[in-house]
């Protein structure tokens, strides 16, 4: 099984819990991890199963930057907020930079999400681990 990473800044809380109401079934598929109150958010509002890290701003980037590193993650959707700063940007670029480090894909807006989701490769047996 996969493994999806779901985080979103505060201002982007919306756009990516449409796009997991959008794209359930394709979020079945995969075990889904997320910082703390994105995660937290989907278990409420969704009803999906999601394994929550710490928030954002207190090391959750890094966290889940760790798993990527560690080859636990498949991709990651990171929605983030262009227009609004964020006081933990060093932990969002450490993830962002992990990612591209080690090959993973990531999508920082809905249309590359969806991309990457629709992405029937993503759901193929030939896993980098399990």
């Amino acid at each position: 099984m996969k493994t999806i990473a779901l985080i979103a800044h505060d201002g982007k809380k919306a756009d990516i819990l449409q796009f997991a109401n959008d794209n359930r079934k394709a979020l079945s598929k995969c075990r889904l991890i997320a910082t703390r109150t994105t995660g937290k958010l989907m278990k409420e509002k969704l009803g999906l199963k999601v394994k929550c890290y710490m928030s954002g701003p207190m090391g959750g980037d890094a966290e889940i930057a760790a798993l990527v590193a560690n080859k636990k993650v498949h991709a990651v959707i990171f929605i983030t907020d262009p227009l609004d700063a964020h006081p933990h940007d060093p932990d969002i670029h450490g993830l962002m930079r992990v990612c591209n480090v080690h090959n993973i894909p990531l999508a920082t807006n809905i249309a590359t999400a969806q991309f990457i989701i629709s992405n029937e490769g993503l759901f193929s047996d030939e896993d980098m681990m399990e």
